[in-house]
């Protein structure tokens, strides 16, 4: 079982496409992981993103679930460390004990490259943290936790989990009545991100 931002290793160029860009296929000949996707695929198959060294340099693809030889979550780098001086990484440290009772993860670039020494980060980038919040999370806790975040040396990118997708802290934090909750099948606009999307 794979979830979204999942990072999995075992692509080879032969699973691409035959029109996929040159970079797709120099990051797959280089051993990169591919990140899970929120997207529907056909059974023995998974939902995979390629990641090239550029923000715009994004490739949807599918991977055979048999390729699949290591995977790695987003909660399994929490604690994980670089040596690296980044207001990212900075950023996590400063908030692992605030999260400390929390089931949550490091996803983006930042568990990226914690996961596989490939250099992602950069002075500018955001922390892309996801919280598993099975249970709802009250609007005004929702804001608290944001203010925490808030207190970083980076901007904070926090996705909660619910049962049926993902929804931003900021977005459920904010005054909106309704909020994008990602999904398998799309993006919906929700009341309640802890009920199923009719």
């Amino acid at each position: 079982m794979v979830n979204a931002h999942d990072l999995l290793w075992g692509m080879t160029p032969a699973h691409l496409p035959a029109d996929a860009p040159a970079w797709v296929v120099e990051a797959i000949s280089a051993g990169h992981p591919v990140v899970v996707r929120r997207a529907i695929a056909a059974p023995g198959q998974v939902a995979v993103g390629v990641r090239g060294r550029l923000r715009e340099q994004r490739y949807a693809a599918l991977m055979p679930v048999a390729a699949v030889q290591r995977r790695v979550t987003p909660e399994a780098l929490r604690e994980e460390t670089s040596s690296r001086d980044l207001p990212a990484l900075r950023a996590l440290e400063q908030l692992r004990p605030v999260l400390a009772q929390q089931d949550w993860g490091v996803s983006g670039s930042a568990g990226f490259e914690l996961a596989s020494g490939v250099e992602a980060l950069h002075a500018l980038s955001d922390l892309d943290l996801i919280l598993q919040a099975p249970e709802p999370l009250g609007r005004l806790e929702a804001r608290a936790l944001l203010a925490k975040l808030d207190a970083a040396p980076c901007a904070v990118d926090l996705q909660l989990q619910t049962p049926f997708g993902a929804v931003a802290l900021r977005e459920w934090a904010g005054a909106s009545r309704r909020v994008l909750l990602k999904t398998v099948s799309g993006a919906h606009l929700v009341l309640d991100p802890w009920q199923a999307v009719a």
